[in-house]
């Protein structure tokens, strides 16, 4: 089943592509997020019309996220946070946390653009990347301090 993507798909593919996908995947997953249209002959026409307005409205958020990507490659987060007695976390710091302080910071990001494999158990220093975009990225230096 054809399908134009109305949003960017990981995996899959980004938005204003037309895709070959299985029914049930369109179905059962793109239609139901809103993240694809059936691509029926009116619609590949009127996708096709578009073409170069998106291209110019792509190249304007890749611009502004390698120029937002410049200003977070600076900033390094610090959490604190209790610990017992074999030097693990109460708690841990994971993708929230991590959104919250860079909004202290003064940085709008989602949560879905954090790559972290799991939350932050154990105190130390790590490197988080965050995906702005399929093709920009930038890592922020994330250290978690032990407190009694």
């Amino acid at each position: 089943m054809k399908v134009i993507l109305r949003k960017d798909v990981e995996h899959l593919g980004q938005a204003g592509q037309v895709k070959e996908v299985k029914p049930g995947f369109a179905r059962n997953y793109l239609f139901v997020r809103g993240l694809a249209l059936e691509a029926t002959p009116s619609l590949i026409a009127w996708h096709e019309k578009g073409k170069e307005r998106r291209k110019v409205l792509q190249e304007k958020a890749e611009a502004k996220a390698q120029e937002a990507a410049k200003k977070i490659a600076g900033v390094s987060l610090s959490f604190s946070r209790p610990v017992g007695e074999q030097g693990k976390l109460f708690g841990s710091v994971g993708k929230s946390d991590i959104v919250k302080s860079l909004k202290a910071s003064g940085f709008s990001v989602v949560k879905e653009s954090i790559r972290l494999e799991s939350a932050i158990k154990e105190p130390g220093d790590y490197e988080v990347e965050i995906r702005l975009t399929p093709t920009s990225s930038v890592k922020v230096k994330v250290t978690v301090v032990p407190r009694a």
